[in-house]
Order: structure tokens, then sequence, then C-alpha cells
């Protein structure tokens, strides 16, 4: 039987990188924040499935959040968007676009996140426990303070280069 790509890190654990910190101290650089979860996809109007989705956050890109769905195929389906549009979807509606998130609440299932995906290829809404998410993010919160994710922003001068202006 084949591996389950999901049961471990989406890559080789990382080694503890010195860096300085203002004291001349060495620190190890701070390792991702991945959980699995099992969200609930809705497959026709009255039938739901379920899929194993990684919701990964790397301190060195500190403005997103990946989420990678293991479709039961060799390939998977990566979804990448900002941790604000994340945080701000456990409150309410977020997002426009591709990506919309919002709270919900349902007799069976407690306190939700729906997730309505679009892409060329289809659309997907999916729902997980919103505590779980809330629990996921915190980590990565306290990885990553909001503050800190500001300062690491680009420069004005970077995004004018980026433009081209």
């Amino acid at each position: 039987m084949p591996r389950d790509p999901l049961s471990a890190s989406a890559n080789p654990p990382l080694a503890a990188t010195p860096t300085g910190d203002e004291a001349g101290r060495l620190t190890a650089a701070p390792a991702p924040v991945e959980e699995v979860m099992v969200l609930r996809i809705a497959l026709e109007q009255d039938l739901v499935g379920e899929v194993r989705t990684r919701f990964r956050y790397d301190p060195e890109r500190p403005y997103e959040v990946l989420l990678t769905f293991h479709l039961g195929r060799a390939d998977e389906a990566d979804w990448v968007f900002s941790r604000q549009l994340l945080r701000d979807g456990l409150q309410g509606l977020s997002g426009q676009g591709d990506v919309k998130l919002w709270p919900a609440y349902c007799p069976c299932h407690g306190s939700t996140l729906h997730l309505a995906l679009d892409s060329p290829h289809g659309s997907a809404l999916l729902e997980v426990s919103r505590p779980t998410v809330k629990a996921w993010l915190d980590r990565t919160y306290d990885c990553v303070s909001e503050a800190a994710e500001a300062a690491a922003g680009p420069t004005d001068e970077q995004l004018a280069e980026l433009v081209g202006f």
C-alpha cells in the first residue's frame, strides 16, 4: 500500500540554521507550523465527502498559508492565500474572487469555517472545524507576530522595482 503523502511533513525536517540576534547569540530559524485536518467537501446536493488537507505556515513566507488537498490520487492540489484572509474569515465573510471564507454554525458539527474555492478547473465548498483552524492559526502568530509579519514586508523601493517604477 502506498504511503499517505500527508502522513509526513511536506519537506524533510529543516536543520536549525544559526542566525544572530541583537545580542550576538545564535538562534534557530523557526520551523514551519503544519497540521493535517479533515475537511468536509460538498460533492453533490446531498452528498458530502472528506479530504485530508495539510495546513502549512512557513515563517520564511510570513504573509501566506498553504493548504495542500490530498485528493486520493498521485497529485495534490495546493492553494496559497494570505494569513490575514484566513484570520478575517474566522470572524466574518472574507475574500473575493477565487477564495472566500466565513464562519458558520451547524448542529451536527458545531462551529465551522467554510471555504469556497474557485478555479478554472472547478469550484469546491469545504467545511472544517473553526476551533481547530483557530488553534493552528494562533500557533502561526506565536511563531511570527502580526507586527513582525508587517516588518518583514517589502520596502517601498523593492515594490517600485517589482512594478518597474
